[in-house]
């Protein structure tokens, strides 16, 4: 998939020269219609693999991180941020299987206890309680809608009275410094003509077993032109 071909060509470009021969001992796909990736985890231990990045959807993030488990395999796990999320992937896929892993965050995680008394994440949950009271609390997804939803409004705001395609996708690639309330402090959205990134800050996480520990500051990785 695409997205696993982003993160691996971004892997070797952060591990440099040394990444292909030295230090990536494999780097196995999965198809999206796969039942598991069961045989790629037993491969990954077979290899003598003692650091696994997790770069998967949620479903197979979770079957990953459960297996590894399952077969007693315990490397240095980093988990994609797509998959990060306590309720849709670390819970099914056991929360004691899941004490360590590492990953990066941009938005705000509700089980997180910090945020209790948060003015964002207050907001969002009673957006919750009143337009999707079944919805999981526990997850990330919820929390990255209605984030992405305000951003929409945000660039709508932005066009005025002029609601063309043409000004709404030149007001989506001007979004100057946006600071949203379930963002982590710090992080801020910013585009350009042609920079279509606008998340590039992140923090890194650990789950402690229960919710994921920030720390360190955001890391910027800034891409394109501003």
């Amino acid at each position: 998939m695409d997205s696993g071909r982003d993160y691996l060509k971004g892997l070797k470009d952060g591990l440099g020269e040394e990444a292909a021969s030295r230090m990536i001992v494999a780097a196995l796909p999965y198809d999206p219609g796969d039942p598991t990736v069961d045989s790629q985890v037993v491969a990954l231990k077979t290899v003598g693999a003692d650091i696994f990045f997790d770069e998967a959807s949620p479903k197979f993030a979770a079957q990953a991180i459960r297996k590894a488990a399952e077969i007693g395999w315990k490397p240095t796990l980093f988990l994609a941020s797509v998959s990060n999320s306590v309720g849709a992937v670390l819970k099914p896929a056991g929360l004691e299987n899941s004490k360590g892993i590492l990953s990066t965050n941009y938005i705000k995680d509700p089980t997180d206890p910090a945020w209790k008394d948060d003015p964002a994440i207050k907001e969002w949950s009673a957006f919750m309680d009143k337009y999707f009271p079944e919805g999981d609390k526990s997850s990330t997804f919820p929390v990255y809608a209605y984030a992405t939803a305000q951003t929409l409004v945000q660039v709508l705001k932005q066009c005025g009275d002029e609601l063309t395609r043409e000004n709404i996708m030149k007001q989506a690639k001007n979004l100057r410094n946006f600071e949203l309330g379930l963002l982590l402090p710090g992080i801020k959205i910013n585009t350009g003509p042609t920079d279509y990134y606008p998340i590039e800050q992140m923090q890194m996480s650990r789950f402690n077993g229960e919710h994921g520990e920030l720390f360190g500051a955001p890391i910027s990785g800034e891409i394109g032109t501003q």
